[in-house]
């Protein structure tokens, strides 16, 4: 157990103070100003400031600021400490703790938006794209901690797939 909390601190701290200082960083620098572009042809990475209410993909957008802030924040806490609970108190690989950490750091960045920021709302400032020709693709404006869910949602489906590989071998 000693080894996972350790792990999961290594991953929580670092990861939380770099989410809420960048997001400090774009409340500055970019609220209500024009978003910055870099274009690195196809590529393009543009800074712009946004303000979420809702959660994934605006679920919860529509309810009233309370309602929809105490819902998701409560949620969010709940899936967090289910989250944390689990890696403590169950064997678990390295690999399995790292993808667990980083999916508990990033709910926790954005849930301290969720409760500290007016209305509940969680702070986006990145956003990528790729534009070839008429084709211009672009992601949703995202943040570090949006960045810590996906990667810690990557490492477990990693780990998921390689064991039903193994399963099925054995």
């Amino acid at each position: 157990m000693r080894a996972r909390l350790l792990l999961l601190l290594v991953v929580l701290v670092p990861c939380i103070a770099c989410d809420q200082a960048s997001k400090a960083l774009a409340v500055t620098h970019l609220k209500g100003g024009p978003a910055l572009s870099l274009d690195v042809a196809p590529l393009l990475a543009r800074l712009v400031y946004a303000e979420n209410p809702g959660a994934f993909l605006g679920l919860g957008r529509a309810l009233p600021d309370g309602l929809r802030t105490a819902l998701l924040a409560v949620g969010v806490a709940l899936m967090l400490a289910a989250m944390t609970a689990a890696l403590l108190w169950k064997e678990t690989t390295r690999p399995f703790t790292l993808g667990l950490s980083l999916l508990i750091a990033g709910g926790a960045g954005n849930l301290i938006d969720r409760v500290a920021r007016p209305g509940g709302r969680v702070v986006d400032f990145a956003q990528l794209g790729v534009q070839l020709g008429p084709l211009d693709v672009r992601t949703g404006v995202f943040n570090v901690a949006d960045l810590a869910i996906v990667a810690g949602a990557l490492v477990l489906a990693w780990v998921t797939l390689r064991r039903r590989r193994v399963q099925r071998h054995s």
